[in-house]
């Protein structure tokens, strides 16, 4: 990455805590369901689940966020995202509805006033929305945690103030 400017590292205890407890209860469910009937649907559902939140529980760990002079990259466990930050439109803090704000944690998406938004989140932390230029796939904003939301959109105008002179 060239010239980086900024790099944060975010955890969230309890995000890992509610997907290890997922993690445990399902797989603790098959165990049971398994014990009494055998392989058959509900025992299966149960093993993809504890499977399921196992690797949200490993995965969505941490938040890796860095702004280079021409970049922002995102990267939680195996999923990364990288926008040219020429592409990137406005940024501010996120508005999103109360019931997508908390309806997950890790990487999701979701249509928000008619904009699909790529989300890489934790639940208890602010986040920053990026609007796009121009799409990524189906996204046309990006929206992300973070522990210093003015930091990060000091970082983004400085970067803009660059390109633009």
């Amino acid at each position: 990455m060239p010239n980086k400017v900024y790099a944060e590292r975010i955890r969230s205890n309890w995000t890992t805590a509610l997907f290890a407890g997922l993690c445990l209860t399902f797989l603790t469910l098959f165990a049971w369901r398994y014990a009494i009937v055998g392989w058959k649907f509900t025992p299966g559902l149960f093993c993809f689940l504890g499977f399921f939140f196992l690797f949200y529980t490993l995965n969505y760990r941490t938040l890796e966020i860095q702004i280079s002079n021409k970049e922002l990259n995102l990267k939680f466990g195996l999923v990364k995202w990288t926008t040219e930050l020429e592409n990137i439109a406005s940024w501010r803090l996120d508005d999103s509805p109360w019931w997508i704000k908390y309806g997950g944690a890790g990487v999701h998406f979701a249509a928000v006033r008619g904009k699909y938004r790529a989300y890489f989140n934790f639940l208890e932390y602010p986040r920053v929305l990026v609007t796009l230029q121009e799409k990524q796939g189906w996204v046309r904003q990006l929206c992300f945690t973070t522990r210093q939301p003015d930091q990060v959109q000091v970082q983004l105008q400085k970067r803009s103030e660059t390109d633009d002179s």
